[in-house]
């Protein structure tokens, strides 16, 4: 399947808007670790694997509900993400499905 974050030069049907979220949280000991490296500075690798992690889901989920309609392509995906409450976050990722 086709995703983009841009139109196309091309005709097509456009079949509707898809989109998929995730919340995750880490436990509390990841917590604690990660308070530890913002006081020292430096990457922290849990939460970014976290969030990769978190971000293939909502895309999954995404192409899911595409194929479901029929759809060949996704154009114009954009990601949101906000903070749910301490330590857990949403990632919302949405587009146009559509069939070339």
């Amino acid at each position: 399947m086709l995703l983009t974050t841009t139109d196309l030069n091309t005709e097509y049907e456009v079949l509707g808007i898809v989109r998929g979220n995730r919340v995750k949280a880490v436990h509390l000991g990841k917590d604690i670790i990660a308070f530890i490296k913002k006081l020292t500075g430096g990457d922290i690798s849990d939460y970014e694997d976290l969030m990769k992690k978190t971000r293939d889901k909502a895309v999954e989920e995404m192409l899911e509900e595409a194929n479901k309609m029929g759809a060949n392509a996704i154009i114009g995906i954009k990601f949101s993400t906000s903070q749910i409450s301490s330590g857990a976050s949403e990632i919302m990722v949405y587009g146009t499905a559509i069939k070339i």
